[in-house]
């Protein structure tokens, strides 16, 4: 497996060097159901990641008033009183402090039928992303990564979901921007973040493709089922595993790549399973952190053109 480029930023916040952008590895499930039906699959999820990445690799969490809070006994009890709000949840949970971005868990449970949401042209959905450093990719293998995916996607009643290098960063900052741009336009397989955008707007769309691409019972039907999806994918570096009848995992490749457009590496086995999907791709409309429509267009078509 080739090792991904490095990316990371740093910014000066008071006297102190803070990260603000670093290559990472993100795991994304995306859940059409209300909250209230899933928190507890949810809770349970993060279980399972904090036993694969270690108990202690989150220590603090958002307390939603403005700052953030050490993951202690009080800590954790605070994270499960947001995960058991009746009608949305949102819950940001972060790493050690000096490395704040190398592990992270993300929750935004929605309520789908929110009237406001819809007068307003929004098709919400709820969302669940774990985050992992390419160093822990790095000293584990993609196997590892891959077998905590499906033990993570077992528990969860996911639409779509995805599994693959991508940018996390702390906001769209002056700092950070102009790296993110670069890379993107060079890197076709590092995704960006944008979870709060997406679960706004993403209904029953799929994103696009990543190194593991989770799908759904939706989907699958609309491809003739397994058979009718597996027949349309050629590439020798694409697997397909089905999961339980109803949900597959499709593997484009042993691990992650980023792929470098200057080097000529398109990602062709992407490129692939990206024509396959694009009746159903989500197409963003509105702002985006600091990226130009021309920016984000082209970016969500990096597969298709």
């Amino acid at each position: 497996m080739k090792r991904s480029p490095r990316i990371r930023a740093h910014q000066d916040i008071e006297g102190e060097a803070f990260i603000v952008l670093r290559d990472s590895v993100s795991i994304t499930f995306y859940l059409p159901c209300e909250h209230v039906l899933i928190s507890n699959r949810v809770r349970h999820a993060l279980d399972v990641y904090r036993r694969a990445v270690g108990m202690d690799a989150l220590d603090e969490f958002d307390t939603q008033e403005g700052e953030w809070d050490y993951l202690d006994e009080k800590g954790w009890a605070r994270v499960d009183e947001l995960l058991a709000r009746p009608h949305s949840s949102r819950v940001h949970l972060r790493g050690r402090r000096g490395d704040e971005l190398a592990f992270g868990f993300t929750y935004l449970g929605k309520s789908l039928e929110d009237p406001l949401a819809r007068s307003w042209g929004l098709v919400p959905t709820s969302a669940v992303e774990f985050w992992l450093p390419t160093e822990f990719l790095e000293t584990h293998g993609p196997e590892r990564v891959r077998t905590l995916a499906l033990e993570l996607a077992e528990g969860l009643p996911f639409n779509s979901g995805e599994v693959g290098l991508a940018f996390r960063m702390r906001g769209w900052l002056q700092s950070n921007t102009p790296l993110v741009r670069a890379a993107a336009a060079r890197y076709p397989g590092i995704s960006l973040s944008g979870m709060d955008e997406l679960t706004d707007r993403l209904g029953k769309r799929i994103r696009g493709p990543a190194w593991l691409t989770f799908l759904g019972s939706q989907f699958l039907d609309e491809l003739g089922g397994s058979s009718g999806l597996r027949d349309c994918l050629t590439s020798q570096k694409t697997m397909m595993r089905e999961l339980d009848g109803t949900r597959v995992m499709v593997s484009l490749g042993e691990g992650p790549e980023a792929g470098d457009l200057e080097a000529g590496d398109t990602l062709p086995h992407y490129r692939e399973l990206a024509r396959v999907l694009e009746p159903w791709l989500y197409r963003h409309e509105g702002p985006w952190g600091n990226l130009t429509p021309e920016e984000i267009r082209r970016w969500e078509r990096r597969f298709l053109d």
